[in-house]
């Protein structure tokens, strides 16, 4: 059956107008003698929520659960049950230096308790950072901000148990095409055979054209490292396992130091000599222009940083938005409209965790080229 977009645009304008009529779950008569207490229950509930103990109410319950789902965690949590309080996942390790290293399972810290190590105790906070304190587990403060002192962390924590995962899928996916592409006389075969085109469109469109022809290959294995690594950790993101590494700014911020610190450790004289004595400029322009190119170094990784982190971050945050929707209207019009516009931001998702992968790729060879570009200068003709 085909209908025109005439008949879309009017199903869904009388989807949008009759929406607010279905916004709530129960009839006008269960609702109104309700009212006063769910009013007094949200303000109790509000009350308590800054004193730093859990929200009970709806949007209190889902402001947290969107704040804490971007958040890093030292335990790995495929689901909850909110009826019976018990998650169902596994623990990590935790490995913390305090005066010596400390080793222990993340399990310890279930039900708010204080872990035991070596006669120190350390208690998980609301911002999944740990904290020293004493064995009943008090924390001073603010519960979301406690004063308590912080230890050095190294724990493997679900973001870095998501980039050693994926570091060994790149490896055995492109280990297994390289083999099969030095055994079969330049044919590669198997699972890999997948992402020929895609490595092949690095080389071509991004790394020679950005780079050049003479010195791209000395840049291709970290081009196409960070590819993949970036589109990969994005499309782990948009899965139910609540894993968000690239919408960390840590993350990202990494990322990009690797980035800056190849670009200036392999800049050639040319490159250094445009940024602190740019040629062909007179001597005042050059004193002036010296402190703002250098500005300007320091600005390309913050820019690829933020572009990334931002993008992402934003796209979990709209994505729960939305689905989060579906639980305040409590209707079948509201769910189904929340559900398919959920569905419709997903796989525009999709195309956003490619697309921040090649954004991020084009401008390390765009910074890459510029490092290693060779300049002719009309004085050297003279």
């Amino acid at each position: 059956m085909m209908f025109s977009n005439k008949s879309h645009k009017f199903i869904i304008t009388i989807l949008a107008a009759a929406l607010p009529f279905f916004g709530f779950a129960n009839t006008p008569s269960d609702t109104v003698p309700q009212h006063s207490e769910n009013v007094k229950h949200e303000v109790a509930t509000t009350e308590t929520s800054h004193e730093g103990h859990e929200p009970t109410d709806l949007k209190s319950r889902i402001d947290a659960y969107k704040n804490h789902h971007v958040l890093d965690a030292h335990s790995f949590v495929l689901f909850e049950n909110e009826a019976t309080g018990k998650s169902f996942g596994f623990p990590l390790p935790i490995i913390l230096w305090d005066n010596g290293v400390h080793i222990f399972s993340s399990s310890k810290f279930e039900g708010g308790k204080a872990a035991e190590s070596d006669g120190n105790y350390y208690v998980l906070g609301h911002d999944e950072k740990i904290y020293k304190t004493d064995a009943t587990g008090t924390l001073v403060g603010d519960a979301h901000h406690p004063t308590n002192e912080k230890v050095l962390d190294f724990s493997i924590t679900k973001n870095v148990l998501t980039m050693l995962v994926v570091a060994l899928l790149m490896f055995w996916i492109f280990a297994g095409l390289g083999k099969s592409f030095a055994k079969n006389g330049g044919i590669s075969k198997g699972f890999g055979r997948i992402f020929e085109p895609i490595v092949l469109y690095v080389r071509d469109e991004i790394a020679i054209p950005n780079i050049g022809e003479k010195h791209y290959k000395r840049y291709m294995s970290y081009l196409l490292t960070i590819f993949f690594f970036v589109w990969f950790l994005n499309i782990f993101g948009l899965t139910p396992l609540g894993i968000n590494v690239t919408g960390n700014i840590a993350i990202t911020f990494g990322l990009a130091i690797v980035t800056f610190l190849i670009t200036n450790f392999t800049a050639n004289r040319n490159y250094w000599g445009h940024i602190f004595w740019m040629p062909g400029v007179p001597l005042p322009m050059k004193i002036i222009l010296a402190p703002i190119e250098l500005l300007g170094v320091l600005i390309k990784p913050f820019s690829l940083m933020i572009r990334l982190y931002a993008n992402i971050i934003a796209g979990h945050i709209v994505l729960m938005s939305l689905i989060a929707l579906i639980f305040i209207f409590k209707s079948w019009v509201g769910g189904t409209l929340s559900f398919l516009l959920s569905f419709a931001i997903s796989t525009i998702e999709i195309l956003v965790a490619l697309l921040q992968a090649y954004i991020f790729t084009m401008l390390s060879a765009l910074y890459f080229g510029s490092a290693v570009e060779e300049h002719h200068h009309e004085e050297a003709h003279h």
